[in-house]
């Protein structure tokens, strides 16, 4: 998808793009469809950060018309993991220690917030939710000999952070959070390639478990703020190893 040529072929029809995986089931949209695909490939780094995405190349990878790979790319641009440039295209957005900084500083700050406003006014389901979470988190491995562990693991990660904050009845919060982390995943992702974690991560998550349902906000939210900040540490290490400034 790197190649410079984007000149655009015949559009599809609805049979070859529903051959792709793709149909307007009137949930989802194709577009947005095309988006959840372009973004993990772009958050596991399988398009490389800075990379050049072709439109044509795009089209005939996905199997569909260019009307709704711009849709996608339009959401992308919205959650940061794409640029858009005038007589340059489409890119997928650099990464640089400036930008995992923002993004690991804003966390702290929101998510905590989050956190702190869920143990508020969050019910009995929200915390049954967390529990189950943190149950299915705990029980799936996390290899970076197997990389098909480490997906799941992505997946179900990525859930408990979410099912943490989900009780805070701030629907845009939610969504500036759900974005955070998406931005913070291409980080990550590229750091567990080459190493499962050099402390308890599960442990960690158990903590802000238990003192989340135990309504315990002090320390709730102060574990949480330290799994952020460790996280951030470990990731601008990382970083600073590949000479990325």
């Amino acid at each position: 998808m790197s190649s410079t040529d984007d000149s655009a072929s015949a559009p599809m029809t609805d049979e070859e793009t529903a051959s792709a995986g793709f149909a307007d089931d009137g949930k989802n949209t194709i577009g947005s469809q095309l988006a959840s695909r372009l973004r993990e490939a772009i958050i596991s780094g399988e398009l490389e950060a800075g990379s050049k995405i072709n439109l044509d190349k795009a089209r005939r990878t996905f199997n569909v018309s260019l009307s709704p790979l711009r849709e996608g790319l339009a959401r992308l641009i919205s959650d940061g993991l794409v640029e858009f440039q005038d007589n340059r295209g489409y890119r997928v957005a650099p990464i640089s220690l400036a930008n995992l900084e923002e993004i690991t500083t804003l966390r702290e700050e929101l998510e905590v917030f989050a956190l702190r406003e869920s143990m508020r006014i969050g019910d009995v389901e929200w915390e049954s939710n967390i529990m189950r979470s943190l149950h299915r988190l705990n029980r799936t491995d996390r290899d970076a000999s197997r990389p098909e562990t480490l997906e799941l693991w992505e997946a179900l990660h990525r859930e408990f952070h979410l099912t943490l904050i989900s009780g805070c009845g701030k629907p845009l919060l939610l969504h500036f959070c759900g974005l955070l982390l998406n931005l913070n995943d291409r980080y990550r992702r590229a750091f567990l390639i080459r190493t499962s974690g050099d402390r308890n991560v599960g442990q960690e998550h158990s903590e802000i478990a238990q003192g989340a349902v135990a309504r315990d906000i002090e320390y709730a939210t102060d574990k949480l703020r330290q799994h952020i900040h460790r996280t951030g540490t470990n990731l601008r290490n990382h970083l600073a190893t590949k000479g990325i400034v």
